[in-house]
């Protein structure tokens, strides 16, 4: 994609502003009887796939009708495969929609060229925040608990990755900051399948989003076959990184960084890596419906999505499946995909040179 980063915010600002006067004109569509196809550009094993088959049965209930939601895995490429064909499709009767993560947004914010969708296109109606966490295997964590992340950089690390373009680069890029030498596994699915090399000892580091971390990384942890390290932490409302809400006890890459000699926390390296995680993880994961939607459809799923929300047992239940991170709809999340969509010009610079440099990776 040629399209400047300018022109996208403006083209999903539009979007934005035209979708939200739609919320307040639309009837509503009746889906009685009928399938609500979920696409989902990743493998069954990933935090994608945790936060939509958690969503989709309460959609389900929430949608006029009560359809069927069936979620559809459409892995490869990063997920710009499954990206690409939702992109080709057109609003038909409400029954398609398409599930986002940062690793679809990242090959859009950098111009990757097999990006072949355009954001503005498609119309939000759910945007959910998330977080990451780091770990490792005991023995290196063990080290690590007596002499900090110095014990530990002389260790050969292997990583599953779905690609240095993806979500992965923001757990790359801390590592690198923190001085490891960290040797990516390029090409799974999904993080799902990162975590199954770390279980099978292929990988001796890995993260995870917290759905994915709460269901399957936790039970390793209970196990004694990984300890988490960090997480990267969650923004408040002045944009500065604090701990995340799921994991209070649990210290942020900032905090460990800035225990680490050579880890700075200022600077162009560090806005970088926050820029990228601002764009990855506050509004990781978006629910879209494709090109042409009608005001009606998007009434319908918008208001689905914050009946959902307004259930009495919605905090505890997604609490335990997805963490404590905001779900949001309408107005919230036109500025979700907006931040989501778009990070300044020098990190974008400094992410593309980087990525030349470290993986041999060109976006041209």
């Amino acid at each position: 994609m040629t399209i400047s980063t300018t022109t996208r915010a403006l083209a999903i600002g539009l979007t934005a502003s035209l979708a939200t006067g739609a919320y307040a004109g639309g009837h509503g569509i009746d889906l009685e009887g009928k399938t609500v196809e979920w696409i989902i550009p990743f493998s069954e094993t990933g935090g994608s796939a945790k936060w939509a088959n958690f969503y989709a049965p309460l959609l389900s209930e929430a949608l006029p009708g009560t359809p069927t939601v069936v979620v559809k895995f459409m892995p490869g490429a990063g997920s710009t495969k499954g990206a690409n064909f939702f992109q080709e499709q057109e609003y038909d009767d409400g029954t398609l929609i398409f599930g986002s993560s940062g690793s679809t947004q990242f090959p859009y914010l950098l111009g990757d060229p097999r990006v072949k969708y355009e954001y503005g296109d498609w119309n939000v109606v759910l945007a959910s925040g998330t977080g990451g966490v780091a770990y490792l295997p005991p023995d290196l964590a063990g080290k690590m608990a007596d002499g900090g992340v110095s014990a530990i950089s002389g260790e050969d690390f292997i990583y599953g990755s779905q690609g240095a373009t993806r979500l992965d680069l923001v757990p790359l890029l801390a590592w690198e900051m923190l001085g490891l030498n960290v040797e990516p596994v390029f090409g799974i699915k999904g993080r799902g399948d990162g975590r199954l090399m770390f279980e099978r000892g292929e990988a001796n580091i890995d993260y995870q989003t917290s759905s994915s971390f709460l269901s399957g990384v936790a039970p390793l942890v209970e196990a004694g076959t990984a300890v988490p390290w960090f997480s990267f932490g969650a923004l408040d409302a002045d944009g500065n990184i604090v701990r995340d809400p799921t994991f209070p006890d649990m210290p942020t890459f900032k905090e460990v960084c800035d225990m680490t000699d050579g880890c700075e926390t200022s600077g162009t390296q560090w806005d970088a890596w926050k820029a990228f995680f601002v764009a990855g993880f506050p509004a990781q994961k978006m629910v879209f419906l494709p090109a042409g939607a009608s005001n009606d459809a998007i009434v319908t799923y918008t208001a689905a999505f914050e009946e959902i929300k307004a259930r009495a047992d919605f905090a505890e239940i997604s609490a335990k499946r997805l963490g404590v991170y905001p779900q949001m709809t309408g107005d919230e999340a036109q500025v979700a995909l907006q931040s989501a969509t778009a990070v300044p010009a020098e990190a974008k610079d400094f992410v593309v040179n980087w990525l030349g440099e470290r993986y041999g990776v060109t976006l041209e």
